[in-house]
């Protein structure tokens, strides 16, 4: 067995399990083994079931002594039940809804189980109950707890992780010099330590080693982008085209003095004969991307071709339609390349890209596919550039020769972070807002309020105003108590909302009926909508007024601050109500620092603070940055140091580290991951 063996030959999966696998992801060995653990349960204390108190959630061990039938209650719901002793003492276990649940138990067996104990008169239940660890299995005391789903049992998983982890061993890939210097312990040890834990102290140096192996990587990908950037740093001379006094002139607003003087700044580095490398930040709304018009205009101007590329279809959309709008006068061929533009159109654009006919491309990640070729590409824009992995963004920089590279944000980057992040970036700010941006009534209210604003709402709706709703969540989740999109779109038509147009989306739908359902609220037509926060980002709805954001709590205010951005865009007075399940002074305090202020640098910072740097940009480590077990900003130490080593790797001419090194990067093209191995 090796690495990349097919998860379905991995003994007790089979193709029918590989599939609910394949949905988590986890395709081969590698994708297993790189399935962390989300939580970890200490079994070392075990309570007797006499001891637990009500509503306590705890770990016991205990024999099955009979298994009951299942009961159809009224409600529509089934009734499974088992009887525990443990001793003289019974209790049970009971599942609705969950009649495979009790085929995992066998009578007589002993198990370690947990679940919530619940206790009414003489009777002990524990709801729900999950097993830990099989009594015959090995004698861990430290559980790992994975993410799973597709009845996909936490016992079932750790089974075949321990199988596998009995018939492989993984190749350290680390320098010796380095793993000496800092006292790490081996790769192979590290991924059988998060997975199956003998202690918290070796767990702890499993994390340690690990993060360091990831964020190690990562500084590689980044210094060799800086590298790439370095030595393709013989820029294009653009001059000044003289048609950009006609097309200020023709702009339907005057730039604030912040906006011209970032396009001076720009402009000035297009003059330069060295490649422009500049990072753009500007509030939600500051106008970044008319600043970004204006400097592509200049490029194509001089016979160059610009391409600006989105995170999401919804935003590359947007800028599309606002370049067309903006640079309607010029004769310009201006294109957009997306998920959901037919095969027949994406053949004729990239062919139209590769002869030179098109001007300005607008897209999301399929213009980094390597069948899409420019014949002559001068400059390239990433928005919200945050949101693109590393790889993502050496592989768009490849695009051309010599090319001007524009990052844009509207989230503030701590200095300390966009050295590591960005490399040594010049750095535009545009710190005012456009004139008659309306400020924004903001407010918080508990989650058992929401009738009451949603009635608000209605109110806004009957004045001819739109709707933002935005939930954490795609499905309804009962564990953590969440408001879903699909949940609360299907309520709202029914109950407050049910005489008016309502729409939903969520980044995973199709992107054709996803844009479909945008153009009808852009249009008016749907006057309420429901969403994830897919529109978190540039989208651009003047009409709508009001922002409710559901579970508020469950939001960095960075994030919050983008999604209030999506209203107070038009000439009416908007608002933004962050629904909350407000249990403590510490969520007030939080969301107090949105009522006070609507300054997203400010925001950003506190944002910082009071989430313990738990949340950088609106994103987490399975996001889009790319790292599945690191934090930026919560392994800031340790991503100073592995930033170091990697900054000496990629500067030694030692035969030895020039082989790691390359080993590495090639690793990463293949696994997509940060840690990677043989």
């Amino acid at each position: 067995m090796d690495t990349y063996s097919d998860i379905k030959y991995v003994k007790g999966v089979g193709p029918k399990m590989a599939e609910s696998l394949n949905k988590c992801g986890i395709f081969n060995v590698l994708d297993l083994l790189l399935y962390f653990p989300r939580d970890y349960e200490n079994i070392s204390v075990r309570k007797s079931i006499l001891e637990c108190a009500k509503a306590e959630k705890v770990i016991i061990e205990c024999t099955v002594l009979n298994v009951l039938g299942d009961i159809r209650l009224k409600n529509n719901k089934t009734l499974s039940t088992i009887i525990f002793c443990q001793g003289d003492n019974e209790f049970k276990g009971k599942w609705f809804n969950q009649t495979y649940a009790k085929n995992s138990f066998k009578i007589s067996s002993k198990y370690l189980i947990t679940g919530k104990v619940d206790k009414f008169k003489e009777e002990i239940t524990i709801m729900n109950p999950k097993i830990v660890k099989n009594t015959s299995m090995d004698e861990n005391e430290i559980i790992a707890t994975y993410p799973l789903k597709n009845n996909i049992t936490n016992n079932f998983f750790n089974k075949i992780i321990s199988d596998v982890l009995c018939n492989i061993i993984i190749t350290e890939n680390l320098p010796k010099g380095i793993i000496e210097k800092y006292s790490f312990c081996s790769l192979n040890d590290a991924i059988r330590s998060i997975h199956s834990p003998k202690s918290l102290e070796l767990l702890n140096e499993a994390k340690r080693r690990l993060k360091f192996q990831e964020l190690f990587t990562y500084s590689l990908k980044i210094l060799m982008l800086k590298e790439f950037i370095k030595s393709h740093n013989n820029g294009i001379q653009f001059k000044m085209a003289k048609e950009l006094t006609t097309l200020k002139a023709m702009l339907p607003y005057n730039l604030t003095k912040a906006q011209s003087k970032v396009v001076r700044e720009i402009l000035i580095d297009q003059k330069k004969d060295i490649g422009m490398n500049r990072l753009l930040q500007g509030d939600v709304g500051s106008g970044k991307t008319i600043v970004a018009i204006i400097t592509m205009f200049n490029v194509v101007k001089n016979g160059y071709q610009t391409a600006m590329m989105a995170p999401t279809e919804i935003l590359a959309k947007q800028h599309y339609e606002e370049i067309k709008n903006i640079l309607k006068d010029f004769s310009l061929n201006i294109q957009i390349l997306s998920g959901s533009t037919t095969a027949k159109n994406k053949q004729l654009i990239k062919q139209d890209l590769k002869s030179g006919t098109i001007d300005i491309i607008v897209g999301t990640h399929a213009l980094i596919e390597d069948n899409v070729e420019f014949e002559n590409l001068g400059m390239i824009v990433t928005d919200e550039q945050h949101r693109f992995g590393v790889s993502q963004r050496n592989r768009f920089s490849n695009k051309g020769k010599n090319i001007d590279i524009l990052v844009m944000t509207a989230t503030p980057i701590p200095r300390t972070l966009s050295l590591y992040l960005y490399g040594d970036l010049d750095v535009s700010i545009i710190d005012e807002l456009p004139p008659g941006r309306q400020k924004i009534d903001t407010s918080y209210e508990s989650m058992e309020n929401s009738s009451k604003v949603y009635e608000f709402a209605l109110e806004q709706i009957n004045k001819g105003r739109q709707v933002y709703i935005v939930c954490p969540l795609v499905e309804e989740n009962e564990e953590m108590k969440l408001s879903s999109v699909e949940v609360l779109y299907e309520k709202l038509k029914k109950d407050q909302f049910k005489y008016i147009e309502v729409g939903m989306v969520y980044g995973k739908m199709p992107s054709k009926l996803k844009n479909e359902i945008m153009d009808k609220f852009k249009a008016g037509e749907i006057k309420a909508l429901v969403s994830t926060t897919v529109i978190e980002v540039g989208v651009n709805v003047p009409n709508a007024t009001v922002m409710i954001i559901e579970n508020a709590e469950r939001f960095g205010l960075a994030q919050l601050h983008q999604l209030r951005g999506r209203v107070g865009r038009g000439e009416h007075k908007s608002y933004c109500i962050l629904l909350a399940n407000i249990k403590n002074n510490i969520v007030r305090k939080r969301l107090g620092i949105l009522i006070k202020s609507n300054d997203g640098f400010f925001i950003a910072e506190e944002d910082l603070k009071t989430r313990g740097a738990g949340e950088l940009f609106g994103i987490r480590q399975h996001g889009e940055s790319g790292l599945i077990l690191s934090d930026v900003i919560d392994d800031i130490s340790i991503l100073k140091l592995a930033n170091s080593e990697a900054k000496r790797l990629i500067q030694s001419d030692n035969a030895c580290d020039v082989m790691v090194k390359n080993e590495i990067l090639q690793k990463i093209e293949q696994t997509s991951s940060y840690i990677c191995f043989n």
